[in-house]
């Protein structure tokens, strides 16, 4: 079976927004070993701009599961955080999102599971890469071949990302 690594994305913006994550990390750690944490980031909303700001985090989880287990849990985090998708890609209490899964290039599309890795719009969102640069600064996207740290220089996407001091 062996031991992988998943990269998972956090993002919160309604209640205890910090405390949402700490309870999302500490179920993710259920599912394996969290290695790496990033800092928490507050950000401003993209896509639906009319809504609370986010706080972001990146985690690095070694695992025994493989994606699609990984994705089946995220997912039931989210339900037992209470997250409720009323809005797409509007407010919610916890969004997790594997972002990467070791090396893996997948797609997986079903009416139960809908999984594209490397995640689609990571290397589009300030977001994700800056936490992703601070755990993993030599890391490469595996379809783009450049660094996490080549694809946050190029970026277009100017939305703000401060670091969180509660």
């Amino acid at each position: 079976m062996g031991e992988h690594i998943a990269v998972i994305g956090l993002g919160s913006n309604l209640g205890d927004r910090a405390a949402h994550l700490a309870r999302a990390r500490q179920e993710l750690s259920r599912c394996g070993t969290l290695e790496r944490c990033s800092s928490i980031y507050e950000t401003e909303p993209v896509d639906v701009r009319e809504q609370p700001r986010f706080l972001n985090q990146v985690v690095l989880l070694r695992t025994a599961l493989d994606p699609v287990a990984v994705l089946r849990a995220c997912h039931m985090i989210e339900q037992r955080l209470g997250r409720q998708r009323l809005i797409p890609k509007g407010p919610r209490t916890i969004d997790l999102d594997l972002l990467l899964y070791d090396d893996e290039v997948l797609t997986i599309q079903t009416e139960e599971i809908h999984l594209i890795l490397p995640h689609p719009r990571l290397h589009c969102r300030r977001f994700v890469l800056v936490p992703l640069c601070e755990i993993l600064p030599d890391g490469r996207h595996p379809v783009l071949a450049k660094s996490f740290s080549e694809l946050l220089a190029e970026l277009a996407d100017t939305a703000e990302v401060t670091l969180f001091r509660a």
